[in-house]
C-alpha cells in the first residue's frame, strides 16, 4: 500500500514553527519594551525627586542668608537703641533741656493716700 503524505500536515508544522518563532520575537520585543519602560520611569522619577531636593536646598540656603542679614539687622537697631536710651543722649536731648526745674516739689508718703 502506497501512502501518499499529506502536503497539508508539512505545511502547517512549518507553518506552526514559523509562528511559535513569531510568537517567541513578539513575546522578547514586547518585554523589552516593558523593562525599558520601566527604566524610563524610575529614571524620571529619581530626576523629578533629585530636582526637589536641589530646589528645597537652594531654598534653604536664601532663608539662612535671609535669617544671617535680619539677624544683623537686629543687632544694629539694638544697638542704635540702646545709644538713644543712653542717659547722655536723654540729658542732651532739646526737648528734655526745655524743661523747666521744679520749684519745691512736694513729695507723698508712702502708705498716706492723696485725697485729704
Amino acid at each position: 500500500m502506497i501512502r501518499f503524505s499529506n502536503p497539508f500536515k508539512q505545511q502547517s508544522a512549518v507553518t506552526n514553527r514559523s509562528s511559535l518563532g513569531s510568537l517567541v520575537d513578539e513575546s522578547t520585543m514586547l518585554l523589552m519594551v516593558a523593562i525599558g519602560s520601566l527604566i524610563l520611569i524610575l529614571a524620571l522619577m529619581i530626576l523629578f525627586h533629585e530636582n526637589a531636593n536641589a530646589t528645597k536646598g537652594y531654598r534653604l540656603r536664601t532663608l539662612e542668608r535671609q535669617r544671617s542679614q535680619l539677624l544683623l539687622t537686629e543687632e544694629v537697631q539694638n544697638m542704635q537703641i540702646a545709644q538713644q536710651q543712653a542717659l547722655e543722649q536723654l540729658q542732651q536731648d532739646p526737648r528734655v533741656q526745655e524743661m523747666i526745674p521744679a520749684k519745691g516739689p512736694q513729695y507723698v508718703e508712702g502708705g498716706i493716700g492723696i485725697r485729704n
